[in-house]
């Protein structure tokens, strides 16, 4: 597991072995949370995220929305939040899960929770 943030960003990203071969094998997941206030209240995704979405196949989610990734951690399974608001410059805007994806122990590469 790889934790990192504040790229403006929300992401879940599939480590390859070699990023050259998209069907290399997966040897970690990265984790990338948002700032929560910076750049205004954000958005789903950018004009150029479709293009860096076709062109990384490994990116196996994008959002642009201002908030947190909470992390659930167990022996057998990670599970990963991305909380959200909509707009940040409201005060007590709701926060809400946009997504969750989870990591099963010995077993690298993220999947969305059903």
């Amino acid at each position: 597991m790889v934790l990192t943030g504040d790229v403006h960003a929300n992401y879940v990203v599939d480590v390859k072995a070699d990023f050259d071969d998209p069907g290399s094998r997966t040897v970690a997941t990265e984790l990338v949370g948002t700032s929560f206030t910076s750049g205004q209240d954000g958005s789903e995704q950018a004009p150029t995220d479709e293009v860096q979405l076709r062109g990384n196949p490994h990116i196996r989610f994008l959002n642009r929305r201002r908030g947190y990734v909470r992390n659930t951690v167990t022996p057998e399974q990670w599970t990963a939040d991305f909380r959200v608001v909509e707009q940040v410059s409201e005060p007590d805007a709701p926060i809400r899960d946009r997504a969750t994806f989870v990591i099963d122990a010995g077993e690298p590469g993220a999947r969305p929770r059903e």
